[in-house]
């Protein structure tokens, strides 16, 4: 389903869902239609704008919050105009999969839009190269310090949503290079290095959130 004030904006969106295979069915244009409808029809995903009405601040992500907390089933990807840090913080530190953020502008590239949006349908993350890299500068001194610029590379790749083999490629790296440089990443920021997606992505929010091993600031 879709979640967007701005008719235009929804009706495109709509029309390039559509297109792609995906079942529309439901529209809202602001938070309590969004909220209405997701308990009512239940849809694998739902695209939300952050800013909706009546005050156009945070009731879009705030909808968003409690969509992912009552129907947990529902994968939610989030639609910016600009990057708001504060909410895509707040978003990010709550869930670990089916997530995702991107600025409207993405929506220009129509393939990579249907990629984000089914990685995160399927239960993957999508986040705007954009809002990764203004979360990573946001902090001071935090497990940050602790990586090397290739590094850093890499774990805003992982963000992104990225496979090994895609970070490969947009890094101009060896799937076995950047497995070494995954490993690095996990051991400095204290987390295990088994485990698959999940680990990933617990890597990606402990480092977005400045936390130490133990959840304290």
């Amino acid at each position: 389903m879709i979640a967007e004030d701005s008719v235009l904006l929804r009706i495109g969106v709509v029309k390039i869902l559509e297109m792609a295979g995906f079942d529309v069915v439901a529209e809202a244009g602001d938070a309590a239609g969004l909220l209405a409808a997701v308990e009512e029809h239940r849809p694998a995903l739902a695209v939300v704008d952050v800013r909706m009405p009546p005050g156009f601040t945070d009731e879009g992500i705030r909808a968003a919050l409690q969509v992912r907390q009552r129907w947990p089933d529902t994968a939610v990807l989030m639609l910016s105009q600009y990057v708001e840090e504060r909410y895509a913080a707040e978003l990010l530190s709550a869930h670990t999969s089916g997530i995702g953020y991107l600025l409207k502008q993405r929506v220009a590239d129509v393939e990579e839009f249907i990629e984000a949006l089914r990685r995160v349908a399927d239960g993957g993350t999508a986040l705007d190269p954009q809002v990764v890299a203004q979360l990573l500068v946001r902090r001071g001194s935090d497990p940050l310090d602790r990586l090397t610029e290739r590094e850093r590379e890499v774990l805003a790749s992982m963000a992104e949503g990225r496979s090994n083999a895609g970070i490969a490629a947009h890094l101009s790296l060896s799937e076995s290079a950047v497995a070494k440089h995954i490993n690095s990443i996990l051991a400095k920021l204290d987390l295990p290095r088994a485990g698959g997606d999940h680990r990933r992505v617990l890597a990606v929010l402990r480092f977005l959130e400045g936390r130490g091993p133990d959840g304290s600031g």
